[in-house]
């Protein structure tokens, strides 16, 4: 499920992909809800990790494990039971099956590129996406913010040994500035990647001071399209259209010539490519921050299906008491 990925090998030839409803990992959700048997590991179901409630998993198939707890789908629940002595006995019991991973294979069939334009033409969300996947080693970490970059930065494949920050349990807006800051303090070997919106930023944007009195050297890719675009896919209104910020100006503030930062707006795939290669080349250490504008309506097919699924669910009556 989308909290868990980074916890399992991605280049691992047995990975499908990751289980999230409608919006899942092509071609796993079939073979999730197709199984006889589906085995959870610390999961939580709320409203955004069930796409609205709409998974199509039945409970009675289930095996849900907890940190210190057990349920088998309708029937008995098992207490202080710890997840890790299960797991581990469990696997010693479990026979060879390749059923599910012998249909997945029937029925992939990989997805394609986004479609090429002039490098001059503005620039699209899928086309920055695909230039982080190229970015990605082993020694970096991706860190997503609440918004249309949790479900851009699902769709990423991982290298070994890149690490992986995502949270969803809360929809915490901006938690991801404080987060970036944090894990590079942790980790000063690897260099964060952050993918944040706008909206988020101007929640904790003072953090980035902190990160250049620090010395990091992240790189930040604020995606500016001028608003909370997630909320306008769950309830549209004017409250969901912000004030824009001259972003790199309010970093380059921050900075006030102290220190290692650089700054750049783009527009265009062209100025994209050049600024990646600069954050990766000569700017390699400084905290590197990229503005990319993108059009308001610049959204992942897969915020669309979720947002609208989310939607109903909030709007559905109350049950009656």
């Amino acid at each position: 499920m989308p909290s868990g990925k980074g916890l399992f090998p991605e280049m691992h030839s047995h990975f499908i992909g990751t289980y999230w409803g409608a919006i899942s990992s092509p071609f796993c959700a079939e073979i999730v809800e197709s199984a006889d048997k589906y085995l959870f590991a610390g999961p939580v179901f709320n409203d955004y990790s069930s796409v609205g409630y709409s998974l199509l998993f039945r409970k009675e198939k289930a095996i849900i494990v907890e940190p210190d707890r057990v349920s088998i789908g309708n029937g008995p629940a098992f207490g202080c039971v710890l997840m890790k002595d299960f797991l581990r006995d469990l696997s010693k019991k479990l026979r060879r099956n390749t059923t599910a991973f012998d249909n997945f294979k029937r029925i992939y069939v990989p997805s394609g590129m986004p479609e090429k334009g002039d490098s001059r033409d503005p620039l699209r969300v899928n086309i920055l996406f695909s230039y982080i996947q190229k970015m990605l080693s082993a020694n970096t970490t991706i860190i997503s913010e609440t918004g249309d970059s949790w479900f851009n930065c699902q769709k990423l494949h991982l290298p070994e040994g890149c690490g992986y920050e995502f949270q969803m349990q809360y929809g915490s807006i901006g938690w991801s500035v404080g987060a970036v800051l944090g894990y590079a303090q942790a980790e000063p070997e690897r260099r964060v990647i952050a993918c944040i919106g706008d909206g988020s930023f101007q929640v904790t944007a003072q953090e980035v001071s902190t990160m250049i009195g620090q010395g990091q050297k992240s790189i930040i890719f604020l995606i500016n399209n001028g608003g909370y675009t997630i909320e306008v896919e769950i309830h549209d209104g004017p409250y969901n259209i912000i004030k824009n910020w001259d972003y790199t100006a309010v970093v380059n503030a921050f900075h006030n010539n102290q220190g290692n930062c650089w700054t750049k707006k783009v527009r265009t795939e062209e100025e994209l490519q050049e600024a990646i290669a600069l954050a990766e080349g000569e700017k390699k250490h400084c905290l590197c921050f990229i503005e990319c504008l993108v059009h308001r309506d610049d959204t992942s097919k897969e915020l669309l299906e979720w947002g609208s699924r989310v939607s109903a669910a909030n709007s559905r009556p109350p049950n009656p008491q």
